[in-house]
């Protein structure tokens, strides 16, 4: 019987970001979502399948020039 490696489950991750999001930009990020928060913030949460998924998300964030307060993973071990 052969064995095929099973990838590995998406994690959850938060992502925070100045300024609250429009509809047309929360839309770019599939599977999130968005909450506007009081401080003029946006918090996006969804899974990510990846480190390479992970950095493609970042990239469109920093190409959409949207200032990025910080990104964390809350199901995995280090959290």
């Amino acid at each position: 019987m052969i064995v095929e490696p099973r990838e590995p489950a998406p994690r959850l991750y938060t992502i925070r970001v100045q300024g609250h999001l429009d509809n047309r930009r929360v839309s770019r990020f599939e599977g999130f979502t968005a909450t506007l928060l009081p401080d003029g913030e946006t918090l996006l949460m969804g899974p990510v399948a990846d480190q390479a998924a992970l950095h493609g998300i970042l990239n469109s964030i920093r190409d959409m020039g949207i200032p990025l307060m910080e990104v964390r993973c809350v199901d995995g071990p280090e959290s």
